[in-house]
Protein backbone atom coordinates (compact mmCIF):
# COMPACT_ATOMS: atom_id res chain seq x y z
CA UNK A 1 0.00 0.00 0.00
CA UNK A 2 0.62 3.58 -0.42
CA UNK A 3 0.31 6.37 2.30
CA UNK A 4 0.64 10.21 1.71
CA UNK A 5 2.19 12.43 4.59
CA UNK A 6 2.86 16.29 4.95
CA UNK A 7 6.57 16.22 5.56
CA UNK A 8 7.93 20.40 5.83
CA UNK A 9 5.59 21.84 3.77
CA UNK A 10 6.32 19.20 0.91
CA UNK A 11 3.59 16.13 0.00
CA UNK A 12 5.55 13.18 -0.02
CA UNK A 13 4.06 9.34 -0.48
CA UNK A 14 5.46 6.69 1.97
CA UNK A 15 6.36 3.83 0.39
CA UNK A 16 6.27 0.18 1.47
CA UNK A 17 8.51 -0.82 -1.12
CA UNK A 18 12.33 -2.07 -0.90
CA UNK A 19 12.93 -0.34 -4.38
CA UNK A 20 16.29 1.23 -4.34
CA UNK A 21 16.58 5.47 -3.42
CA UNK A 22 16.25 7.80 -6.32
CA UNK A 23 17.29 11.56 -6.19
CA UNK A 24 14.70 14.19 -5.26
CA UNK A 25 11.89 14.76 -2.44
CA UNK A 26 12.65 12.94 0.55
CA UNK A 27 10.34 9.95 1.32
CA UNK A 28 10.44 7.96 4.40
CA UNK A 29 9.94 4.15 4.04
CA UNK A 30 8.29 2.24 7.18
CA UNK A 31 9.68 -1.26 8.36
CA UNK A 32 6.93 -3.38 9.72
CA UNK A 33 9.11 -5.77 11.58
CA UNK A 34 11.19 -3.45 12.89
CA UNK A 35 11.37 -3.17 17.37
CA UNK A 36 10.48 0.20 19.15
CA UNK A 37 13.58 0.72 20.44
CA UNK A 38 15.74 0.73 17.33
CA UNK A 39 17.20 3.70 15.57
CA UNK A 40 14.32 5.77 13.35
CA UNK A 41 11.10 7.89 13.41
CA UNK A 42 8.50 6.34 14.81
CA UNK A 43 5.57 7.40 13.50
CA UNK A 44 2.08 5.80 14.60
CA UNK A 45 3.07 1.87 15.77
CA UNK A 46 5.56 1.85 12.84
CA UNK A 47 9.20 2.77 12.88
CA UNK A 48 10.44 4.66 9.78
CA UNK A 49 14.34 4.22 9.37
CA UNK A 50 14.81 4.60 5.18
CA UNK A 51 15.25 7.53 3.53
CA UNK A 52 13.76 7.08 -0.06
CA UNK A 53 13.73 9.94 -2.37
CA UNK A 54 12.11 10.40 -5.81
CA UNK A 55 12.07 13.43 -8.44
CA UNK A 56 9.04 12.63 -9.60
CA UNK A 57 7.38 13.87 -6.20
CA UNK A 58 8.78 17.59 -7.11
CA UNK A 59 6.13 17.63 -10.23
CA UNK A 60 3.32 20.07 -9.45
CA UNK A 61 0.07 18.82 -10.22
CA UNK A 62 -2.23 21.24 -12.92
CA UNK A 63 -5.02 21.83 -10.20
CA UNK A 64 -2.85 23.89 -8.16
CA UNK A 65 -1.19 25.62 -11.56
CA UNK A 66 -4.77 27.58 -11.08
CA UNK A 67 -5.18 28.55 -7.96
CA UNK A 68 -1.44 29.80 -6.96
CA UNK A 69 -1.47 31.85 -3.14
CA UNK A 70 -0.83 34.85 -5.56
CA UNK A 71 -4.11 34.77 -7.15
CA UNK A 72 -5.67 34.03 -3.84
CA UNK A 73 -4.02 36.90 -2.49
CA UNK A 74 -5.62 39.05 -5.54
CA UNK A 75 -2.76 39.42 -8.43
CA UNK A 76 -4.04 38.53 -11.73
CA UNK A 77 -2.26 35.55 -13.61
CA UNK A 78 -0.02 37.84 -16.32
CA UNK A 79 1.39 40.15 -13.09
CA UNK A 80 2.42 36.56 -11.82
CA UNK A 81 3.73 35.64 -14.98
CA UNK A 82 5.51 38.53 -15.97
CA UNK A 83 6.84 38.73 -11.85
CA UNK A 84 8.36 34.67 -12.67
CA UNK A 85 9.92 35.87 -15.85
CA UNK A 86 11.14 38.91 -14.43
CA UNK A 87 13.03 36.75 -11.51
CA UNK A 88 13.95 34.28 -13.88
CA UNK A 89 15.91 36.53 -15.89
CA UNK A 90 17.61 38.23 -13.07
CA UNK A 91 18.96 35.01 -11.40
CA UNK A 92 20.36 34.54 -15.08
CA UNK A 93 22.01 37.99 -15.49
CA UNK A 94 23.33 37.72 -12.11
CA UNK A 95 24.45 34.31 -12.10
CA UNK A 96 26.68 34.99 -14.98
CA UNK A 97 27.76 38.30 -13.43
CA UNK A 98 29.17 36.02 -10.78
CA UNK A 99 30.68 33.47 -13.24
CA UNK A 100 28.46 30.84 -12.06
CA UNK A 101 28.18 27.91 -13.79
CA UNK A 102 25.06 27.50 -16.59
CA UNK A 103 23.60 24.55 -14.25
CA UNK A 104 23.49 27.00 -11.15
CA UNK A 105 21.65 29.26 -12.64
CA UNK A 106 19.17 26.46 -13.97
CA UNK A 107 18.26 25.29 -10.47
CA UNK A 108 18.17 28.88 -9.01
CA UNK A 109 15.42 29.56 -11.50
CA UNK A 110 13.74 26.04 -10.69
CA UNK A 111 13.65 26.32 -6.91
CA UNK A 112 12.25 29.94 -7.64
CA UNK A 113 9.77 29.21 -9.56
CA UNK A 114 8.71 25.83 -6.54
CA UNK A 115 8.84 28.61 -3.93
CA UNK A 116 6.16 30.86 -5.77
CA UNK A 117 3.97 27.98 -6.47
CA UNK A 118 3.47 27.92 -2.43
CA UNK A 119 3.84 31.19 -1.21
CA UNK A 120 2.87 34.53 -2.74
CA UNK A 121 4.30 37.09 -4.06
CA UNK A 122 2.22 40.14 -2.19
CA UNK A 123 3.59 38.73 0.66
CA UNK A 124 7.33 37.96 0.07
CA UNK A 125 9.50 39.79 -2.12
CA UNK A 126 10.61 38.58 -5.39
CA UNK A 127 13.76 40.38 -5.33
CA UNK A 128 14.81 39.27 -2.60
CA UNK A 129 13.96 35.60 -2.75
CA UNK A 130 15.87 35.65 -6.14
CA UNK A 131 18.74 36.68 -4.64
CA UNK A 132 18.37 33.88 -2.04
CA UNK A 133 17.65 31.37 -4.91
CA UNK A 134 21.23 32.15 -6.65
CA UNK A 135 23.02 32.00 -3.45
CA UNK A 136 21.51 28.70 -2.23
CA UNK A 137 21.82 27.53 -5.95
CA UNK A 138 25.73 28.29 -5.89
CA UNK A 139 26.19 26.17 -2.51
CA UNK A 140 23.80 23.08 -4.31
CA UNK A 141 25.88 22.89 -7.69
CA UNK A 142 29.38 23.64 -5.60
CA UNK A 143 30.30 27.10 -6.48
CA UNK A 144 29.47 29.16 -3.65
CA UNK A 145 29.37 32.36 -3.64
CA UNK A 146 29.29 35.51 -1.10
CA UNK A 147 25.87 36.88 0.01
CA UNK A 148 28.04 40.50 -0.98
CA UNK A 149 28.89 39.72 -4.33
CA UNK A 150 25.23 38.27 -4.71
CA UNK A 151 23.43 41.39 -3.64
CA UNK A 152 26.09 44.01 -4.92
CA UNK A 153 25.77 42.24 -8.70
CA UNK A 154 21.55 42.91 -8.15
CA UNK A 155 22.45 46.56 -6.44
CA UNK A 156 24.00 47.01 -10.22
CA UNK A 157 21.55 44.80 -12.46
CA UNK A 158 18.26 47.09 -10.80
CA UNK A 159 20.01 50.45 -12.08
CA UNK A 160 19.12 51.44 -15.50
CA UNK A 161 21.08 51.31 -18.71
CA UNK A 162 22.26 54.48 -19.58
CA UNK A 163 22.26 55.83 -15.88
CA UNK A 164 25.00 56.56 -13.79
CA UNK A 165 25.70 53.60 -11.84
CA UNK A 166 26.64 53.84 -8.17
CA UNK A 167 28.67 51.98 -5.91
CA UNK A 168 26.85 49.90 -3.42
CA UNK A 169 27.01 51.69 -0.15
CA UNK A 170 27.37 49.08 3.11
CA UNK A 171 25.23 51.30 5.35
CA UNK A 172 22.28 49.86 7.45
CA UNK A 173 20.38 49.45 4.32
CA UNK A 174 22.93 46.77 3.43
CA UNK A 175 22.80 44.87 6.46
CA UNK A 176 19.20 45.09 6.89
CA UNK A 177 19.05 43.57 3.05
CA UNK A 178 21.47 40.48 3.93
CA UNK A 179 19.84 39.73 6.61
CA UNK A 180 16.70 39.46 4.40
CA UNK A 181 18.60 37.47 1.96
CA UNK A 182 19.49 34.72 4.91
CA UNK A 183 16.74 34.59 6.23
CA UNK A 184 14.69 33.93 2.66
CA UNK A 185 17.17 31.27 1.86
CA UNK A 186 16.32 29.46 5.10
CA UNK A 187 12.54 29.86 4.08
CA UNK A 188 13.06 28.82 0.42
CA UNK A 189 14.34 25.63 1.96
CA UNK A 190 11.98 25.26 4.58
CA UNK A 191 9.16 25.67 2.25
CA UNK A 192 10.94 23.25 -0.45
CA UNK A 193 11.30 20.67 3.01
CA UNK A 194 15.18 20.67 2.27
CA UNK A 195 14.42 18.61 -0.95
CA UNK A 196 16.53 20.98 -3.40
CA UNK A 197 17.60 18.83 -5.94
CA UNK A 198 16.98 19.70 -9.54
CA UNK A 199 17.52 17.15 -12.01
CA UNK A 200 18.53 19.40 -15.56
CA UNK A 201 18.00 18.42 -19.06
CA UNK A 202 21.63 19.20 -20.34
CA UNK A 203 23.20 16.14 -20.78
CA UNK A 204 19.47 13.98 -22.08
CA UNK A 205 19.71 16.62 -24.72
CA UNK A 206 23.06 15.37 -25.71
CA UNK A 207 22.28 12.05 -24.79
CA UNK A 208 19.19 12.22 -26.85
CA UNK A 209 20.67 12.96 -29.50
CA UNK A 210 23.13 10.72 -29.84
CA UNK A 211 20.34 8.28 -30.07
CA UNK A 212 19.68 9.99 -32.97
CA UNK A 213 22.46 10.13 -34.59
CA UNK A 214 22.36 14.11 -34.81
CA UNK A 215 25.04 15.05 -32.24
CA UNK A 216 27.58 15.90 -34.43
CA UNK A 217 25.09 18.25 -35.92
CA UNK A 218 26.73 21.43 -33.26
CA UNK A 219 23.43 24.39 -34.55
CA UNK A 220 20.72 21.26 -33.16
CA UNK A 221 22.82 21.04 -30.19
CA UNK A 222 23.37 24.50 -29.53
CA UNK A 223 19.37 25.64 -30.56
CA UNK A 224 18.16 22.70 -28.53
CA UNK A 225 20.25 24.12 -25.74
CA UNK A 226 19.29 27.83 -25.79
CA UNK A 227 15.26 26.77 -26.07
CA UNK A 228 16.12 24.92 -22.85
CA UNK A 229 17.59 27.61 -21.06
CA UNK A 230 14.63 30.16 -22.10
CA UNK A 231 12.29 27.39 -21.09
CA UNK A 232 13.44 28.21 -17.48
CA UNK A 233 11.67 31.37 -17.53
CA UNK A 234 8.69 29.11 -18.24
CA UNK A 235 6.66 26.75 -15.54
CA UNK A 236 7.20 23.88 -17.63
CA UNK A 237 9.99 22.38 -15.16
CA UNK A 238 7.57 22.26 -12.51
CA UNK A 239 5.06 20.48 -14.58
CA UNK A 240 6.77 18.09 -16.86
CA UNK A 241 9.68 15.68 -16.19
CA UNK A 242 13.46 16.61 -17.35
CA UNK A 243 13.28 14.07 -20.22
CA UNK A 244 9.60 15.24 -21.53
CA UNK A 245 11.71 18.60 -21.58
CA UNK A 246 14.42 17.25 -23.56
CA UNK A 247 12.48 15.87 -26.18
CA UNK A 248 10.17 19.08 -26.42
CA UNK A 249 13.41 21.22 -27.01
CA UNK A 250 15.13 18.81 -29.42
CA UNK A 251 11.67 18.62 -31.67
CA UNK A 252 11.20 22.77 -31.58
CA UNK A 253 14.78 22.89 -32.55
CA UNK A 254 14.83 20.53 -35.37
CA UNK A 255 11.62 21.72 -36.67
CA UNK A 256 12.75 25.55 -36.10
CA UNK A 257 16.22 23.94 -38.79
CA UNK A 258 13.96 22.31 -40.87
CA UNK A 259 16.23 18.70 -39.78
CA UNK A 260 13.55 15.87 -40.34
CA UNK A 261 13.27 13.78 -37.69
CA UNK A 262 11.24 10.23 -37.43
CA UNK A 263 7.57 10.65 -37.06
CA UNK A 264 6.21 7.37 -37.93
CA UNK A 265 6.00 6.77 -35.17
CA UNK A 266 7.30 9.77 -33.81
CA UNK A 267 11.22 9.25 -32.14
CA UNK A 268 9.95 10.64 -29.26
CA UNK A 269 7.83 8.12 -28.04
CA UNK A 270 10.35 5.87 -27.15
CA UNK A 271 11.31 8.02 -24.62
CA UNK A 272 7.80 8.03 -22.80
CA UNK A 273 6.99 11.73 -24.27
CA UNK A 274 3.53 12.37 -25.47
CA UNK A 275 2.08 14.44 -28.12
CA UNK A 276 0.44 16.21 -25.73
CA UNK A 277 2.94 17.50 -23.93
CA UNK A 278 5.54 17.71 -26.42
CA UNK A 279 3.00 20.52 -27.88
CA UNK A 280 2.27 22.13 -24.58
CA UNK A 281 5.86 22.73 -24.09
CA UNK A 282 6.81 23.75 -27.27
CA UNK A 283 3.66 26.65 -27.54
CA UNK A 284 4.87 27.55 -23.47
CA UNK A 285 8.27 28.16 -24.67
CA UNK A 286 7.27 30.28 -27.96
CA UNK A 287 5.09 32.13 -25.93
CA UNK A 288 7.91 34.15 -24.31
CA UNK A 289 9.19 35.48 -27.90
CA UNK A 290 5.89 36.78 -28.54
CA UNK A 291 5.82 38.78 -25.23
CA UNK A 292 6.87 42.24 -23.91
CA UNK A 293 9.88 42.66 -21.63
CA UNK A 294 7.90 43.14 -18.04
CA UNK A 295 8.77 46.34 -16.35
CA UNK A 296 10.20 46.11 -12.94
CA UNK A 297 8.97 49.63 -11.33
CA UNK A 298 5.27 48.81 -12.83
CA UNK A 299 4.86 45.45 -11.32
CA UNK A 300 6.42 46.39 -8.17
CA UNK A 301 3.73 48.79 -7.85
CA UNK A 302 1.11 46.44 -8.60
CA UNK A 303 2.30 44.18 -6.28
CA UNK A 304 2.12 47.20 -3.64
CA UNK A 305 -0.90 48.33 -4.78
CA UNK A 306 -2.32 45.55 -3.90
CA UNK A 307 -0.44 44.82 -0.63
CA UNK A 308 -2.44 47.83 0.72
CA UNK A 309 -5.63 46.99 -0.33
CA UNK A 310 -5.60 43.68 1.68
CA UNK A 311 -3.74 45.80 4.79
CA UNK A 312 -7.09 47.43 4.79
CA UNK A 313 -9.29 44.93 3.97
CA UNK A 314 -7.27 43.17 7.37
CA UNK A 315 -7.89 46.08 9.50
CA UNK A 316 -11.32 46.29 8.49
CA UNK A 317 -12.28 43.23 9.33
CA UNK A 318 -10.74 43.59 12.57
CA UNK A 319 -12.94 47.11 12.90
CA UNK A 320 -9.70 49.40 12.55
CA UNK A 321 -9.17 52.22 10.42
CA UNK A 322 -6.05 52.10 7.62
CA UNK A 323 -4.57 54.09 10.49
CA UNK A 324 -4.75 51.72 13.13
CA UNK A 325 -7.18 53.52 15.21
CA UNK A 326 -10.49 51.18 16.49
CA UNK A 327 -13.22 52.31 14.05
CA UNK A 328 -16.24 54.61 16.19
CA UNK A 329 -19.79 52.94 15.95
CA UNK A 330 -23.07 54.86 14.35
CA UNK A 331 -23.97 57.53 16.24
CA UNK A 332 -27.63 56.84 16.80
CA UNK A 333 -26.28 53.58 19.18
CA UNK A 334 -23.41 55.78 20.48
CA UNK A 335 -25.02 57.32 23.62
CA UNK A 336 -25.99 54.76 26.63
CA UNK A 337 -28.98 57.11 27.62
CA UNK A 338 -30.29 56.17 23.78
CA UNK A 339 -30.88 53.19 24.87
CA UNK A 340 -33.65 51.33 27.78
CA UNK A 341 -31.83 49.47 30.71
CA UNK A 342 -31.01 45.86 29.84
CA UNK A 343 -33.29 43.23 31.90
CA UNK A 344 -30.30 41.37 31.95
CA UNK A 345 -28.46 44.07 34.26
CA UNK A 346 -31.71 45.11 36.62
CA UNK A 347 -31.66 41.03 37.55
CA UNK A 348 -27.84 40.69 37.85
CA UNK A 349 -28.22 43.51 40.05
CA UNK A 350 -31.11 42.56 41.68
CA UNK A 351 -28.92 38.84 42.28
CA UNK A 352 -26.07 40.54 43.42
CA UNK A 353 -25.00 39.20 47.06
CA UNK A 354 -23.38 42.40 47.91
CA UNK A 355 -26.79 44.80 47.75
CA UNK A 356 -27.31 44.25 51.24
CA UNK A 357 -23.60 45.20 52.04
CA UNK A 358 -23.67 48.12 50.29
CA UNK A 359 -27.22 48.85 52.05
CA UNK A 360 -25.55 48.66 55.61
CA UNK A 361 -22.48 50.23 54.42
CA UNK A 362 -24.45 53.28 53.59
CA UNK A 363 -26.75 53.39 56.88
CA UNK A 364 -23.45 53.28 58.85
CA UNK A 365 -22.28 56.51 56.64
CA UNK A 366 -25.71 58.14 57.42
CA UNK A 367 -25.71 56.75 61.36
CA UNK A 368 -21.91 56.71 62.73
CA UNK A 369 -21.07 55.24 66.00
CA UNK A 370 -19.17 57.98 68.53
CA UNK A 371 -18.11 57.80 71.70
CA UNK A 372 -20.63 59.03 73.53
CA UNK A 373 -23.87 56.86 71.92
CA UNK A 374 -22.11 53.75 71.88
Amino acid sequence: GVQAYHISSVSCLISFSDEPPHCGVGVLSPHMNTPANSQGILIGDKVYSEVFLAIDSSIIPEESLSSTPSMLDGLDHETETNLRILGCELIQSAGILLRLPQVAMATGQVLFQRFFYSKSFIKHSFEIFAMACVNLASKIEESPRRVRDVINVFHHLKQGKGKKITPLVLDQNYINTKNQVIKAERRVLKELGFCVHVKHPHKIIVMYLQVLECEKNQMLVQTAWNYMNDALRTNVFVRFEPETIACACIHLAARVLQIPLPSKPHWYLVFGATKEDIREICISTMKLYSREKPNSEQLEKQVEKRKVALEEARLKAKGQNPSGTPALAAIGGFSPASKPSSPREVKIEEKSPNSKLVKESENRQLFPKSPLNG
